[in-house]
């Protein structure tokens, strides 16, 4: 079971209970769908047939060109759409098949679909600060231990930027990945579905695909920079060349058995999405704003009680490290490790949080994923106030949130 998705139902039984909760377990992002989106979407509800396997020509266009505005030269016939990232995700790596190298810490479903795909995954740290790349020579050293081994390590999976850390790899640590793995014959999969999130947008992140076009798989949605997460539509950019034709025909052929064709009517409102009009770069540049302004502030809480944070320069997501204050966890609650953290908050507080383990770390690291993503309000009504208000701090449910947060945290590092 996805461990967001358990720590999400579980909140949600607290919640309905009468318990007081604070859900900073998944990525959800809390915001109301755009109203022209909502528009064509119902437009389009009479498109009930299945359609191409790949996807409509129109969002296989959008798409292309959504990617050629990021520097990435694309060939819609070389477009896969999907329902859901996570799945093309998946269906990826069926198609690569093999072994997958995976960061650590990464997302929970890597190597959980690594898997499920038949293959096992080789987990390798990243660089401090360097989230959802894993360490070049550290790379080189697995993966030549694991063919020595007999393993067949063919991908590496990348997430630029990053989730749970909430950074953003360098260019440098990105090209000399893409030297490895090109080095290494392996083929680069890069989930960047927080692209458009980078809190500054003169300085976005860079995908391997700017220094390994030939072996760097793409894929993206709406999910995050958008808030479609039930909308569930994702889109695949397969590499030029052979080998990137070779992987297209596998990838379509898995996605014909599992999913048939993506829904028709999300299809064309995802096409009008990756088109970029106005209104739509509006709304992710006010969201952008939003997450920054609200994960940094809950960034003070956590570093003014004593954890260890690298800045948090993209997505809405924090990956605090307690280990200076290991010897007061211990004394004062019996907490050693991630999972202790967890309970503590949720039990004693009703803040939903997720442990390191949970994205591949020993199960003793002193380490919690937070996401600030649902804290905007409970109604329509107030999160379009915080998409709107120039200081989202200032508004009393945003502020309540943080001080829930702020409190909890004293309690947990509070000498026994």
């Amino acid at each position: 079971m996805s461990a967001t998705l358990a720590a999400d139902a579980a909140l949600e039984e607290r919640r309905r209970s009468g318990q007081r909760v604070l859900p900073m377990t998944s990525g959800e992002i809390g915001l109301p769908v755009l109203p022209a989106l909502r528009e064509r979407l119902a437009a389009a509800a009479g498109e009930n047939a299945y359609g191409p396997v790949a996807g409509s020509p129109a969002l296989r266009e959008a798409a292309a060109g959504y990617w050629s505005r990021r520097g990435l030269d694309t060939d819609p016939g070389l477009v896969v759409a999907g329902p859901g990232s996570k799945s093309l995700l998946f269906a990826v790596l069926l198609a690569v098949g093999g072994d997958a190298v995976v960061p650590v810490p990464g997302w929970v479903s890597y190597a959980a679909q690594v898997r499920l795909a038949g293959g096992r995954p080789l987990p390798v740290p990243i660089l401090p600060g360097q989230g959802g790349v894993p360490d070049p020579h550290r790379l080189r050293e697995a993966v030549t231990a694991a063919r020595a081994a007999g393993q067949d390590p063919r991908a590496v999976v990348v997430t630029v930027p990053d989730n749970p850390t909430g950074t953003v790899a360098s260019p440098e640590v990105v090209r000399e990945l893409a030297e490895a793995a090109r080095e290494l014959e392996l083929i680069i999969v890069s989930d960047e579905i927080y692209g458009d999130l980078v809190h500054d947008p003169a300085h976005p992140a860079v995908s391997p695909a700017a220094y390994a076009p030939e072996r760097t798989v793409v894929t993206t949605g709406l999910t995050k920079n958008l808030a479609l997460g039930g909308w569930r539509t994702g889109v695949a950019r397969l590499p030029e060349g052979p080998a990137g034709r070779e992987l297209h025909t596998r990838l379509v052929a898995v996605a014909s058995q599992i999913w048939s064709s993506p829904p028709a009517p999300v299809q064309t409102a995802a096409a009008y999405a990756f088109a970029e009009p106005p209104e739509i770069t509006e709304r992710i540049a006010a969201s952008r704003r939003l997450h920054a302004a609200v994960a940094r502030a809950a960034a003070r809480h956590l570093t003014a009680v004593g954890a260890l944070l690298a800045p948090v320069t993209a997505t809405c997501y924090l990956y605090p490290d307690f280990e200076p204050l290991r010897e007061r966890l211990a004394g004062a609650h019996g907490v050693t490790g991630g999972e202790g953290i967890v309970r503590f908050l949720v039990e004693r507080h009703g803040i939903g949080v997720l442990p390191g383990s949970a994205f591949g770390e020993p199960e003793r690291a002193l380490r919690i994923r937070a996401a600030t993503s649902r804290l905007y309000g409970d109604t329509d009504e107030q999160r379009l106030a915080a998409l709107a208000a120039p200081d989202p701090l200032a508004l009393p449910w945003i502020g309540r949130s943080l001080d829930h947060l702020g409190e909890a945290l004293a309690d947990l590092t509070r000498h026994a």
